[in-house]
């Protein structure tokens, strides 16, 4: 009976095999890899709100330990004081990690206001950070400045990166926001550093007075449209002097005061010539740096009783790259390695323009009368204090003309500069101390004056400090190296060169550790505020 069921149940499908197959899929493609075999319990419903969340989210019961996770306005655990300069504020605060940098105050807003509107901030404050960067500022003083104008419209979670060339800004509003980065390429470069000053003015208006975008943005057109504050035939009559005055500095006389003169002019207008042409910057050192030497040449070529290296000697005071070279060593000791190989190595292609452009003709002059040129004038030492104290801040009254500052620094920056030509006549010469520390010494204190006139009118250290080390640069150390290497003697050469690097490094650590000493003991910007070391590790 139960064998005949079955096979009714079978005959009435129509199918006698069918309840066999019943048992096995039909084909591989029946069931799914990741169905669960018979007997497992299939898994819980995904749940209903299925909406992204972080990896930084905590999950629900842990309490997390101050200050693990950032809320929505910030953790303010520092207060900055207004009353000092943006640039100690910002650079205090980029030393901090992003945990612990005070944020903006923002006031509660309703539902139909919208945030800040991110990509013009960080636009204005891309073109601010092109300026200062171009103008030859710190790579720590542009983000500084970058850091500051972000922070004052409410971007407060803003990391700005600088390179020689490149500057890049990223805003995050939050952990789990998708971040907005913005960069800008520096292209060319100027030296003027009236709009310098302009723009540290902008960014202490923006971050102390609240500047609205548009006020902002007028104020930077008009500062990129403020013509040089001198013309280009007073540059060259300051570049005629500046080597006068350096070659009353060596020890020259009147005679050698206007040989030089007329030979840094001559240069400066090759130079001019060559950059109107295109030609790159290095052509344009070679350019300068050869009629100085020329001149030099013709008058021992001439017998004349002068002292004709010295004549060289202030052509090369003209065109030695000071600025760059302090920039550059300073970058470094902030820890901006890549920006600071950069800067150096545009002083090494500098120099080597200023190498060529001097043993061209000093080879000629060599092998037309090699008697005539005697290598051991340089180094002749005249003491004449009053004279080569008026030398010096003529030097660098001519220096603060040619870096396009302001009329009303020019003053002090030319007492800035005989204050260390004083200190380092002094120490060298009176109490008999080696060349470097004495220049060193002396340029400590010409960062330290600097760094101090800039606090007090909330501006850059630079018009303060670049024209003030005129004097000490190593001008006769240079042109007694050149000599010799037109000479073929290496040996001596290659000591000159070592003296002067030794010098140039001298000047460069002692403008920047003046700089940080004043930091060091003038008062902090807040309440609890430290400023952090460049490198958060010891580096072990």
């Amino acid at each position: 009976m139960e064998r005949q069921r079955g096979s009714g149940t079978a005959s009435q499908d129509g199918d006698p095999g069918r309840g066999t197959e019943d048992r096995k899929p039909q084909s591989d493609e029946a069931h799914s890899a990741f169905t669960p075999p018979l007997g497992v319990p299939l898994p819980a419903p995904p749940p209903e709100d299925d909406h992204p969340t972080s990896e930084f989210a905590l999950p629900k019961g842990v309490v997390a330990p101050h200050p693990a996770y950032t809320p929505p306005y910030g953790i303010p655990k520092v207060s900055l004081t207004k009353e000092a300069p943006w640039q100690d504020r910002m650079r205090t605060m980029l030393r901090m990690p992003v945990l612990e940098r005070p944020v903006p105050e923002r006031p509660e807003k309703h539902a139909e206001e919208s945030g800040p509107p991110v990509p013009r901030v960080l636009d204005l404050t891309l073109r601010i950070g092109e300026l200062l960067l171009a103008g030859g500022e710190g790579a720590e003083d542009v983000e500084a400045a970058m850091f500051g104008v972000a922070h004052a419209y409410g971007l407060a979670r803003c990391e700005p990166t600088v390179t020689f060339t490149l500057l890049t800004v990223s805003y995050q509003p939050s952990l789990i926001d998708d971040p907005v980065t913005a960069n800008r390429t520096v292209r060319r470069r100027g030296t003027d550093y009236n709009r310098l000053a302009a723009v540290f003015r902008l960014v202490h208006d923006i971050t102390t007075q609240g500047l609205t975008l548009e006020e902002a943005y007028g104020r930077l057109a008009e500062i990129r449209r403020n013509r040089h504050p001198y013309p280009s035939w007073a540059l060259t009559l300051a570049s005629g002097l500046l080597a006068g005055a350096a070659s009353l500095l060596v020890g020259g006389g009147l005679v050698v005061f206007l040989a030089a003169a007329a030979g840094a002019m001559l240069g400066d207008r090759l130079a001019w010539l060559a950059s109107g042409r295109g030609l790159p910057e290095f052509y344009q050192f070679v350019a300068a740096a050869m009629p100085p030497a020329a001149m030099g040449v013709a008058l021992s070529a001439t017998g004349t009783p002068v002292q004709a290296s010295a004549v060289i000697t202030g052509g090369l005071f003209a065109l030695i790259p000071g600025r760059a070279l302090v920039a550059g060593v300073q970058d470094g000791l902030t820890g901006f390695y890549i920006t600071a190989a950069a800067r150096l190595l545009e002083v090494g292609y500098l120099i080597a323009g200023i190498v060529c452009g001097v043993l061209v003709v000093l080879y000629g002059g060599v092998h037309v009368g090699g008697k005539t040129l005697n290598p051991e004038a340089a180094l002749v030492h005249r003491e004449r204090p009053v004279i080569q104290i008026v030398a010096a801040m003529l030097l660098v009254f001519a220096f603060a003309l040619l870096l396009q500052q302001e009329r009303h620094t020019v003053l002090l920056v030319t007492l800035n500069g005989g204050v260390a030509w004083v200190v380092y006549g002094a120490l060298a010469d009176t109490a008999g101390l080696d060349p470097v520390p004495a220049t060193a010494i002396a340029a400590g204190l010409v960062g330290l004056f600097g760094q101090l006139l800039s606090r007090y009118r909330y501006t850059s250290a630079l018009p303060y400090v670049t024209a003030a080390i005129g004097p000490l640069l190593p001008g006769s150390a240079t042109y007694f190296a050149l000599l010799n290497f037109a000479k073929n003697e290496l040996n001596t050469g290659i000591s000159a060169i070592t003296k002067a690097a030794a010098l140039a490094l001298a000047i460069a650590i002692g403008v920047n550790l003046g700089s940080e000493m004043s930091r060091m003991f003038l008062k902090v910007p807040g309440e609890g505020a430290t400023r952090r070391a460049a490198k958060r590790t010891r580096g072990f």
